[in-house]
């Protein structure tokens, strides 16, 4: 079937402001123009690496990806599944975690230092004890160190996969600079700040990580059975088997989830780029990101 030109563009339009509501939920145009249309001095400016990959459908693999790889840490997973209101309200928790992501990255710095100090007072809050008697506190520096360098370590993996511009080392360096910003504001103790230093600070938290009942679940929920109408289940489906594909091989065996290789080389990645390709096409219209295309709200 041939589309002419306002058909193509239409289904365009209509594609990236589905994603975008799903992403930046019901406040995500006004945040976007508050975001990008508030004067003032920024934590990054427009050179900067971490505005290259927030700001890339690639995103889209390194989010689901980074909540996989953190469930790991079974504490961090206690929390989550204690207080976090994922399988209730999962679109509610992407949303919140994008309209972050948007403003730390590219709002001004007032508004930066804002959204963290409120991220800071709701992980004040967030503490328990786990079915086998281990408290946590999610203001833990610890345990906010580990939530984000697999999280860093999500986004620059399915960056340098999917990314449009992938970056050189330097730019792997800054990148992780960069985030080393809103790491220490948000209380991480010494975050890395450059590539070497990220891997060095997975590999430390290694022996900490295990797959507990409430990661496997969580997986199961993330990867099985997503709050998607069924339409959409196939391109989801492309999506989740990238995400498993950008975690470390460890990280899959941790969650008894192995890929083969040459399955991943020859079906995976191109399906993944292809599926990125199409949302970054999606949402690449004035309509629906006058500002760079990103799924982080912006």
């Amino acid at each position: 079937m041939n589309l002419s030109a306002p058909a193509l563009e239409r289904l365009r339009e209509q594609l990236g402001r589905g994603l975008f509501a799903r992403v930046a939920g019901p406040a995500g145009p006004r945040n976007r123009a508050r975001i990008h249309g508030t004067p003032g001095p920024r934590w990054f400016g427009p050179e900067r690496p971490v505005r290259r990959v927030h700001g890339d459908a690639s995103m889209f693999i390194g989010g689901l990806s980074a909540l996989l790889l953190q469930s790991l840490h079974p504490l961090a997973m206690a929390a989550v599944a204690a207080h976090s209101g994922y399988r209730g309200d999962p679109w509610g928790r992407l949303q919140r975690t994008s309209t972050f992501l948007a403003v730390t990255t590219f709002g001004t710095a007032a508004d930066a230092e804002a959204a963290v100090a409120r991220v800071r007072a709701v992980h004040e809050g967030v503490r328990g004890v786990t079915v086998d008697g281990q408290a946590y506190w999610a203001a833990d520096p610890h345990l906010l160190g580990w939530v984000h360098v697999a999280e860093v370590d999500s986004f620059l993996r399915a960056h340098q996969l999917y990314g449009v511009r992938p970056l050189d080392a330097a730019g792997c360096d800054a990148y992780v600079a960069d985030t080393a910003r809103v790491a220490e504001a948000l209380g991480v103790c010494d975050p890395p700040r450059d590539r070497a230093a990220l891997d060095r600070r997975l590999a430390a938290y290694r022996p900490e990580l295990r797959a507990s009942r409430e990661a496997r679940e969580a997986a199961r929920f993330l990867l099985l059975h997503p709050p998607l109408p069924w339409a959409v289940r196939p391109p989801y489906a492309v999506l989740a088997a990238n995400a498993l594909a950008v975690l470390p091989p460890w990280a899959r065996e941790l969650l008894g989830i192995p890929c083969p290789p040459v399955l991943e080389r020859a079906c995976v990645r191109p399906a993944g780029k292809l599926l990125t390709g199409g949302i970054r096409w999606a949402m690449s219209q004035p309509a629906v990101a006058a500002q760079p295309s990103t799924p982080v709200a912006s």
